[in-house]
């Protein structure tokens, strides 16, 4: 069981079809240690040995912050760092003590590559992301100082995480009439009972030829299936196993629970079994299959086993009457999105 390869948007660059990420790597949760450093480092050679090349991280993951990118650069030291396609973020705040600490400032900015090369091992990074919108620096300076380390060669290519359409729209405009480098690949939220909120923003990378790597695209494990519903009339109730992330992440309802996502992971569920498919392999590919844009779910196995059901989902064929049936999932009779 291997991975293909898929053009990144309209780079030359080629990663494998899904992109493992790291957030868990070091982070607590609950007083919880989600991933180890040994098993992290286990992750990451079954990842690798599956045809992996893609990995994503960012300088505030684990505890402390740039623990993850620590541990990417420890185990990265035992292999050929060009095999590997890194990807890492700047945006929120490193170190409380400075008052230019977080943001999108050139001085924030210049800090952050330096720390985050450094804790990696490695003088260049394939994809940098600005982790979100900074509504205090004025994108004029965030783009002129990240072209100049493009041009420097610290970074290849240049991302966008979480924004509005308007705002990813803007900054695109903006490099292209100052001449900067662009942003080539984004990082929404997006998941199969996500589609209605990203709408616009999907249509922007559609057009203008954006690589989607999605976050949480398993919906923070709600689309593997294995939570079960509690009360008919409130989709935010669930029966969840332990030590799972409904069971100790007090967002979980927010994100990912909705009368939508409830129909949504129903029909899913119908597809895994017409395909002899887990759930999670379905919700998979059907963001890899999906046609207006390169998608490329970031996904965060916690165990090798996880990430062989992960891998799994290259091995599964949608037809496009299934993939339709998945998207269709979302509205009710009257054309309406499910709870709205």
């Amino acid at each position: 069981m291997s991975l293909d390869y898929r053009r990144l948007g309209t780079t030359g660059t080629t990663v494998s079809e899904l992109c493992f990420g790291t957030w868990r790597f070091g982070r607590k949760t609950g007083g919880v240690l989600e991933t180890s450093k040994e098993e992290a480092h286990e992750l990451l050679d079954a990842y690798a040995d599956r045809g992996g090349n893609f990995i994503d991280t960012a300088n505030v993951y684990g505890d402390p912050n740039g623990t993850s990118e620590d541990w990417i650069g420890d185990w990265l030291s035992d292999y050929d760092r060009e095999d590997f396609v890194l990807a890492s973020k700047v945006y929120f705040g490193f170190d409380d003590d400075n008052p230019n600490g977080s943001g999108l400032s050139r001085t924030h900015i210049r800090n952050q590559i330096e720390g985050t090369l450094d804790r990696l091992g490695t003088d260049y990074l394939d994809l940098y992301y600005i982790h979100r919108w900074d509504e205090n620096t004025p994108i004029e300076e965030t783009l002129s100082t990240l072209d100049r380390i493009v041009e420097e060669g610290k970074v290849n290519y240049l991302g966008a995480s979480t924004m509005a359409a308007w705002q990813l729209t803007k900054a695109l405009w903006k490099s292209d009439v100052e001449g900067y480098e662009r942003f080539e690949v984004t990082q929404p939220l997006f998941h199969a009972g996500y589609y209605e909120d990203v709408a616009d923003y999907l249509d922007v990378c559609g057009d203008q030829g954006l690589a989607v790597c999605p976050y949480s695209p398993l919906a923070g494990g709600f689309l593997t299936g294995k939570y079960e519903r509690a009360d008919p009339d409130d989709p935010t109730m669930v029966k969840a196993p332990d030590g799972s992330r409904a069971d100790f992440d007090e967002r979980f309802d927010q994100f990912y629970l909705s009368e939508r996502g409830w129909h949504v992971l129903d029909a899913v569920t119908d597809v895994a079994e017409e395909e002899d498919a887990t759930p999670a392999q379905v919700s998979l590919r059907w963001l890899m299959d999906y046609p207006d844009a390169t998608v490329v779910p970031i996904v965060g196995a916690r165990t090798t086993d996880q990430l062989d059901e992960n891998v799994g989902a290259a091995e599964v064929d949608l037809s496009d009457d299934q993939w339709e049936r998945i998207m269709n999932a979302r509205y009710a009779e009257d054309g309406k999105v499910w709870g709205q």
